[in-house]
């Protein structure tokens, strides 16, 4: 059901932030590093590495299929749905038709967008016009590239692409995927207690 991505497979890096501490929550989401699309969600990417290529970048995943258990973690750690999608209704991320992403350099340097990834401030909209005008123009690159390969945007967060239309897709647990993420915590595991 769902791709992998690789740097093989797709010509990207994948520097996963919920496989590591280097996330808003401070502490590994996941279980193991592993980077993981649906199909229609997989080819828009590689129509997004091509035009980045075309003009001398490269792409650094962050984030893509986030299973329910993860999205479950980072509700409880932040339940801000500005932010964080409430993972009772699931999100782009828990259906596989979303990335987290920003552009590098040929010399594999990333790009100054102004703000980090998971950066939970006003300031990592879309659009905003308080950043160094070298940093909106890199925003505004990586939004024309995505936007040119087939993604649709998230207003509030100036890494994040997904398909149009997301939720015809279903959310998924990482059993449900296939991907084990999770390292075998389940839904019920992580889920809180009412």
């Amino acid at each position: 059901m769902l791709v992998e991505i690789t740097p093989e497979s797709h010509g990207v890096e994948i520097e996963l932030a919920y496989a590591t501490a280097n996330n808003f929550t401070g502490k590994p989401i996941y279980a193991r590093a592993a980077c993981y699309l649906l199909p229609e969600a997989a080819e828009a990417l590689a129509r997004a590495v091509a035009i980045a290529g075309a003009i001398g970048y490269r792409l650094r995943i962050y984030d893509a299929f986030r299973p329910r258990e993860a999205q479950w973690a980072l509700w409880n750690h932040t339940p801000d749905p500005d932010f964080v999608a409430d993972p009772r209704k699931g999100g782009p991320h828990t259906r596989g038709c979303a990335v987290d992403l920003t552009l590098v350099d040929a010399t594999g340097t990333p790009l100054d967008m102004g703000t980090g990834f998971d950066d939970l401030r006003p300031l990592s909209h879309h659009g905003v016009t308080d950043l160094p005008v070298p940093c909106q123009r890199n925003r505004l690159t990586l939004l024309g590239i995505m936007t040119a390969a087939g993604w649709d945007f998230y207003r509030n967060e100036w890494w994040h692409y997904q398909l149009f239309d997301s939720r015809r897709f279903k959310s998924l647990t990482d059993a449900e995927a296939g991907t084990n993420l999770m390292g075998g915590v389940t839904v019920d595991e992580a889920e809180p207690r009412a």
